[in-house]
């Protein structure tokens, strides 16, 4: 019902790519955060460019630069993401006057109540919280060698 866009998947990954190098203060380059996570770097640059203007992340010229996180991944929500790449507006709701019946303002209530509780999920993940739960599937996964 819900589908993640591609162009959120790949922002999502990225940064958790930066988050894994936070602490470090590295900067990492686009080629190294496509070829780890599989992005296109062509597109990778054009997210990581809407990320920086959204102040999610910073960039640095020259031979050390790249990208890095502008503040630790437990600061930033999922939602902050989500409402940068797709313009989600947290406050959006229906005109009163779209319900031409009883029955169609009970319909977007509804749904007004859904979006309600995705947004309040999304708000209440974090990078940090990703990478945790990564680091947790990681343990589990049996790891298998020939």
């Amino acid at each position: 019902m819900m589908e993640i866009s591609s162009k959120v998947r790949y922002a999502l990954l990225a940064l958790l790519e930066l988050a894994r190098y936070y602490e470090r203060g590295e900067y990492l380059q686009i080629e190294q955060i496509a070829s780890v996570q599989q992005i296109p770097d062509r597109y990778l640059g054009q997210l990581l460019m809407i990320l920086r203007r959204s102040g999610l992340v910073r960039s640095q010229r020259g031979a050390k630069g790249g990208y890095l996180l502008s503040k630790p991944p437990q600061q930033i929500t999922l939602l902050e993401i989500l409402t940068c790449l797709d313009g989600i507006n947290t406050h959006e709701k229906f005109q009163r006057t779209e319900f031409s019946t009883m029955e169609n303002m009970i319909i977007v209530g509804i749904w007004e109540e859904a979006a309600g509780a995705a947004i309040a999920v999304f708000e209440g993940y974090t990078l940090q919280d990703m990478w945790d739960k990564r680091q947790q599937v990681q343990q589990i996964q049996p790891m298998y060698h020939i």
